[in-house]
């Protein structure tokens, strides 16, 4: 065998041990009715677990919110980012400074940030409405209506400094000669972003969209630390959804069901993403 085959084996092993055999397993249950409360009376299902959550309303309204979360966190984090980057790279007074304290929130685990604001926005207690209540301004931030926008600017909170990180890298590997030429034929600062940063910065703008749109599908800690999926089901995202059902129901083939489906939606949408982002202007579908 050559060598180098031979230096991949244990590796090769350690991947199928940690994630081989558990989706090996966890694709066995999902066509079986596995319950935690009585294991000893499995029986098989075939693809019945997958046709009751296709029909399950609540399963809809979990991939919904899962949905509606992903487009509004990672849209915005998305123009904040390459806004933030683009004054990050004209900064001439400490821009090392600013660059620590913008990236700082990444750092700090999501159950903590999830708790942090469990408190910062609490219409009782909360140090944000106490003063927007002496504004005159009374906001319920985990109300009905409010819940799943504010789960969304904590992500934005947490992880646009990522974004950031991203577009600054890509900013400092640009080529100078294009802008230069720009700048000396009199081309103006919109014309060279539009024509010239956001077409070359393409490629990192894809990667950047998947990575975020991949990790906010996997949204758990926020939901967990603060809403706990309420007020009723508005914030119930499809991972704590699974987590529910799994876990607190003990229908462990129903939630090993859904999380395939919810591997087979989020393939469908980066595939499409990714061909969406890479298709050049004007060129057909």
């Amino acid at each position: 065998m050559h060598l180098r085959f031979r230096l991949i084996l244990p590796l090769a092993a350690v991947l199928a041990a940690i994630m081989v055999y558990p989706l090996a397993f966890s694709g066995w249950i999902s066509v079986h009715d596995y319950r935690l409360d009585r294991i000893d009376d499995v029986a098989f299902e075939g693809i019945g677990n997958y046709a009751f959550i296709l029909t399950n309303p609540p399963f809809w309204n979990a991939l919904t919110n899962t949905v509606v979360f992903v487009f509004g966190a990672v849209s915005i984090e998305l123009a904040l980012g390459l806004g933030l980057a683009l004054l990050l790279r004209r900064m001439v007074h400490l821009p090392n400074t600013a660059r620590a304290i913008l990236l700082a929130p990444m750092f700090i685990t999501p159950i903590a940030v999830g708790l942090m604001f469990r408190f910062l926005l609490n219409s009782e207690f909360g140090v944000i409405p106490h003063y927007l209540a002496a504004l005159g301004i009374e906001v319920d931030w985990f109300g009905p209506d409010l819940a799943l926008f504010s789960l969304i600017l904590i992500d934005v909170w947490q992880w646009t400094p990522f974004m950031v990180l991203m577009f600054l890298a890509g900013l400092e590997a640009l080529p100078k000669a294009p802008f230069e030429a720009a700048r000396v034929d009199g081309a103006s600062s919109w014309l060279t972003f539009r024509h010239l940063t956001l077409p070359m910065l393409r490629s990192v703008i894809l990667v950047a969209l998947i990575i975020r749109a991949l990790d906010a599908f996997k949204v758990f800690e926020y939901v967990y630390a603060i809403t706990r999926g309420g007020p009723g089901d508005s914030t119930e995202t499809i991972l704590f959804y699974i987590y529910k059902t799994g876990f607190r129901f003990f229908r462990l083939g129903e939630a090993a069901s859904m999380a395939f489906v919810l591997v087979a939606v989020v393939l469908v949408l980066v595939i499409a993403l990714y061909v969406a982002m890479r298709r050049r202007p004007g060129q057909a579908p």
